[in-house]
């Protein structure tokens, strides 16, 4: 295995750790805030994890599948956004 395989190895171990304590947070978090933060770092750790595993298994359509994923955590967010703020 080369060195670039096992940094790559490294990085995805971790970022399925980020993942891992995102959900665990947006389970338990005591407040919206809290669980919406989760939920973009689950977003993020998950976009960054398919293009990660796209190089590692020369599988292109990932990326396309990375992409979807960042555009519904931009959605949710905006949708929390929009349910929290006050109506006028």
């Amino acid at each position: 295995m080369s060195w670039l395989e096992e940094v790559l190895m490294t990085v995805t171990v971790l970022l399925l750790l980020s993942l891992i304590t995102g959900l665990v947070r947006a389970l338990i978090g005591p407040g919206l805030q809290d669980r919406m933060l989760s939920i973009q770092l689950i977003g993020t750790g998950g976009v960054a994890l398919l293009i990660l595993l796209s190089l590692q298994l020369a599988i292109p359509s990932l990326v396309d599948v990375a992409l979807v994923l960042a555009l519904l955590a931009a959605v949710a967010a905006a949708a929390l956004t929009r349910r929290e703020s006050p109506h006028d």
